[in-house]
């Protein structure tokens, strides 16, 4: 099991996604969270097919949503009862394909 990140040390994750990425990430309901909005559906069906290839891959699940050309990604390590380094480390390939 992965242990909760401190808020200190999410708080440095925050600064360090969002200095690197287009997409905000930010602490929501005891989550990771960001919410993108793409030209289409389409591109946010693609967009959410990638992200379902490298989340299986390092089996490690977003709670998500889509509604027509938005997304909101919510990030938690449900085992662990809190955000952990197998969160920010999703959050990091999600922003990496935008």
């Amino acid at each position: 099991m992965s242990d909760i990140l401190s808020l200190e040390v999410l708080q440095s994750s925050l600064s360090k996604l969002n200095g690197t990425s287009s997409a905000t990430w930010q602490l929501h309901q005891g989550k990771l969270y960001t919410e993108l909005v793409f030209a289409d559906f389409i591109r946010a069906f693609g967009f959410m097919t990638q992200v379902a290839i490298l989340a299986e891959k390092m089996n490690h699940h977003p709670e998500w949503s889509n509604v027509y050309k938005k997304v909101e990604i919510n990030l938690v390590t449900h085992d662990a009862g809190g955000i952990t380094e197998k969160d920010v480390t999703l959050a990091q390939k999600i922003s990496a394909l935008l």
